[in-house]
């Protein structure tokens, strides 16, 4: 096997360590997996998106703006999903900046490509909005805090299906 992939695991564990943590990262794991089948098909589906990108907007002048604190709940945030996509950017300074850039918001937040599948007719639609959550080293507050917010803002948009991108 070639070992040209990015060897994201591996990165992450040396990228905590580096921060000064003094155990090595430990990923999630579950006996059972937390996920459930569709009670229906995919095309009569509201989707929704979460991602730890760190997705903030420009305004209309092209100047960042601050997230809106009304919709921020522990490392939780939301944006409305028809946001224009040219508004759209990642903060984040917390990836490989040697194997990949930010430069293209659909590849970590596919905004654009989930309303041409909504067209398309392969999902019934968006949410109003999407959600972004702040990464956490401790899983305790992402399983207590930020995913059950992120589970009842998608509740609250009626989502069916949630598609999951990290950075």
């Amino acid at each position: 096997m070639s070992d040209d992939y990015v060897r994201y695991i591996d990165r992450t564990r040396e990228y905590y360590l580096a921060e000064g943590y003094k155990t090595p990262y430990k990923w999630a794991h579950f006996e059972d997996i937390p996920f459930a089948r569709l009670e229906k098909p995919l095309a009569q589906c509201r989707l929704g998106l979460a991602t730890t990108s760190d997705i903030a907007m420009l305004n209309e002048s092209g100047e960042r703006e601050r997230h809106d604190g009304a919709t921020l709940t522990g490392n939780v945030y939301s944006i409305p999903f028809d946001t224009p996509v040219k508004r759209l950017f990642s903060r984040n300074e917390h990836y490989d900046h040697h194997t990949t850039t930010l430069e293209d918001v659909n590849s970590y937040c596919p905004v654009t490509r989930m309303h041409e599948l909504a067209a398309d007719g392969r999902i019934a639609g968006v949410a109003p909005r999407f959600h972004g959550v702040y990464t956490s080293y401790s899983q305790r507050v992402t399983m207590e805090r930020d995913a059950p917010e992120v589970l009842k803002r998608c509740r609250e948009d009626g989502v069916d299906v949630v598609l999951l991108t990290p950075v």
